[in-house]
């Protein structure tokens, strides 16, 4: 669990750079404002998780249901959330939105609300 963490860590990370240039440079002449504000939404949250994806690998051991389940939450969690801004926005910008995407990006953002709801029951935890 800790290779895969770090594996989606790393390469979530590898894909906001690239996906933030290809944002910031080639989609700006066929992006509305909108689209590319919420094209940089998906790419921050990608590296936040990203970020937090790498910090956990190397914090945690993965030996508890619940490390499990926050890992899975943050790994699907962003995944369904950034990428699907990034198919509504490169759909949109088309003028062929695929409107299917638009309640994935909820789904995706309540794992990564829960991911965190994880977390911070495993520092609480350690406390009590």
């Amino acid at each position: 669990m800790i290779l895969l963490t770090q594996f989606f860590g790393a390469l979530y990370g590898l894909l906001a750079v690239v996906f933030g240039a290809f944002g910031a440079h080639a989609l700006k002449k066929s992006f509305t404002e909108d689209q590319l504000g919420s094209f940089e939404t998906g790419v921050k949250y990608q590296m936040y998780h990203a970020l937090v994806l790498l910090i956990l690998s190397f914090n945690l051991g993965f030996n508890s249901d619940l490390e499990i389940a926050m890992a899975y939450c943050f790994i699907v969690g962003t995944f369904l959330f950034s990428f699907s801004i990034y198919g509504l926005c490169l759909t949109g910008s088309k003028g062929k939105k695929l409107r299917f995407l638009g309640p994935i990006t909820p789904l995706g953002g309540l794992l990564l609300v829960a991911g965190w709801g994880l977390l911070l029951y495993s520092f609480i935890q350690k406390l009590i």
